[in-house]
């Protein structure tokens, strides 16, 4: 925990000052919704808009895209994050949602966005603290990137139009347009993921990996925090009468975002043992498959229902109960690698991805060394 900045280390804490300030800035400043109304971006406020696309450049713009080989050999991991991620992720979030907040349509549809919107940015930093594989994670953030710009759409009309329908579940009191929220994807993860993309192999081919990672990510990096805590002073500060007077949604918002990340992360890891990985790569495995992109959420949330949408206070809050909880699951993880065998906890295997590991190799018989009489000559030196 010391490796990370103040920032990093204190994020729940911003978060919550930043509720506070918004609150009061809202309470205290009039007509602030029809300021940041004046220059739109489509339907968003350009103010908004700049502060959704700075929370998700940095984050981008540290995945390594040319080491998609070194993990994708190895099947087991990959095929097992695509289906935690792609299948039982979503499917999860839209139970939990359901079942809990059956009688709140605006809040429920938040959750199931927050489940779609995978997670490619925070992972990072809570695989590294509990030291699990970071190529590992960084392709697999790499994977959950391009999977989001392809089937966030897709996902999106299933779960809010389709399933619903399906299980005949009533959802009159909802009119979701889901060409908006591809639309809204294309523009606030599309344009992010292409600036990364160019700025990493720009970067490195004008100056090498070593500068760009050690020079010019630690100057772009605490953006990302920084346009999320901006757009949380300004859902606050344009919700605040609504969130001071209605403290027991947001805990009810709070309820199954808790049991969502406590059953995927838990869940995955089981995954992960059974199938024979590494305790890098389950522990990697568990978290790329727990965390979500609050940032992509909220990013979509404002701009297909507005800043003011109960979608929009779901996606906020997404962050509040994600940091101290995933933290908590580090200590977790390296509770869990002393219990886990010596050589998966400590040595880094030197085999290629993807080998399979003979957990029952053939005992090998020792030959004692024979007895020689070899008389060795003694040298006097000088």
């Amino acid at each position: 925990m010391k490796r990370l900045s103040t920032l990093d280390r204190f994020l729940p804490v911003w978060i919550g000052a930043a509720m506070v300030a918004g609150v009061l800035l809202g309470r205290f400043v009039p007509g602030l919704q029809r300021v940041l109304d004046a220059v739109k971006v489509g339907d968003v406020s350009l103010p908004i808009a700049l502060g959704l696309l700075l929370m998700m450049y940095p984050v981008l713009a540290k995945v390594r895209y040319d080491k998609l080989d070194t993990v994708t050999r190895d099947k087991r991991m990959v095929i097992s994050s695509l289906v935690l991620n792609w299948l039982i992720g979503p499917a999860l979030m839209f139970a939990l949602a359901w079942l809990l907040l059956p009688d709140l349509p605006e809040y429920r549809t938040g959750l199931i966005i927050v489940g779609l919107a995978r997670c490619i940015a925070m992972v990072i930093i809570w695989n590294d603290l509990a030291r699990g594989d970071r190529e590992a994670a960084a392709v697999l953030v790499a994977l959950n990137s391009v999977f989001q710009v392809v089937m966030f759409g897709v996902l999106g009309w299933f779960y809010l139009q389709v399933l619903p329908g399906w299980l005949g579940l009533d959802t009159a009191a909802l009119d979701v347009n889901v060409w908006s929220i591809a639309k809204s994807v294309l523009v606030f993860l599309g344009i992010p993921l292409l600036a990364g993309y160019l700025s990493r192999r720009l970067g490195e081919k004008a100056k090498g990996r070593q500068w760009y990672e050690s020079k010019y990510l630690p100057k772009v990096g605490p953006v990302a925090l920084y346009g999320l805590l901006f757009t949380i002073v300004v859902l606050f500060a344009l919700q605040g009468h609504t969130i001071t007077a209605k403290p027991w949604d947001v805990a009810r918002i709070a309820l199954p975002l808790l049991a969502y990340f406590t059953i995927m992360w838990a869940g995955s890891y089981a995954l992960g043992k059974a199938i024979g990985l590494r305790y890098a790569r389950t522990t990697t495995l568990a978290f790329t498959a727990a965390g979500n992109n609050f940032e992509l959420a909220i990013a979509v949330a404002i701009g297909v229902f507005g800043v003011t949408s109960g979608q929009a206070l779901a996606g906020v809050v997404g962050p509040l109960i994600e940091v101290p909880v995933l933290v908590a699951l580090v200590y977790v993880s390296l509770w869990l690698r002393k219990r886990w065998s010596h050589s998966d906890a400590h040595i880094t295997d030197p085999r290629p991805a993807g080998h399979v590991v003979d957990r029952h190799p053939p005992k090998q018989t020792r030959t004692p060394p024979q007895a020689t009489h070899q008389c060795v000559p003694l040298v006097r030196t000088a």
